[in-house]
């Protein structure tokens, strides 16, 4: 079942055929390469087609077999009276988001030199990519 919802939230596929596939003792695992030393069947295959500008849609799922269900409900467009959010209010929340942000990164930055005198090979990296990772979303502000 986990690898069926990661397998949904990958995004999109260029092409590809989602296989169940059985061994001898019935372990079941769900690819999209079909095993040769495997009983696979065929759970659905995507079919690109051409992108939208050339008149045609996004990608379609052709299924076979038992298809594949999400439990995701499409986002519904926001209604006119919904409440909005002042300018004002956003600019506030946007300078405490970067208050956060800059305190975490002082943190990680503390801990990555703590780790690297420790001499702690997973630590320093781990930290680095934390680093990293609020960097970028640092860089997305406003």
């Amino acid at each position: 079942m986990l690898i069926c919802c990661c397998l949904l939230v990958a995004g999109p596929v260029e092409a590809s055929t989602l296989y169940r596939c059985m061994d001898a003792s019935g372990a079941v695992l769900y690819t999209n390469q079909k095993a040769m030393n495997r009983q696979c069947s065929v759970l659905s295959v995507r079919v690109p087609r051409a992108p939208a500008g050339n008149g045609a849609s996004a990608p379609a799922t052709v299924a076979s077999a038992a298809p594949l269900r999400s439990n995701a409900v499409p986002p519904a467009p926001t209604p006119a009276d919904f409440p909005r959010v002042s300018s004002t209010e956003q600019r506030s929340r946007d300078t405490d988001r970067r208050a956060i942000l800059e305190s975490e990164l002082a943190n990680e930055r503390t801990n990555l030199e703590n780790a690297r005198k420790q001499a702690q090979k997973d630590s320093v990296a781990l930290h680095e990519r934390n680093i990293e990772a609020l960097s970028k979303e640092m860089s997305k502000l406003r």
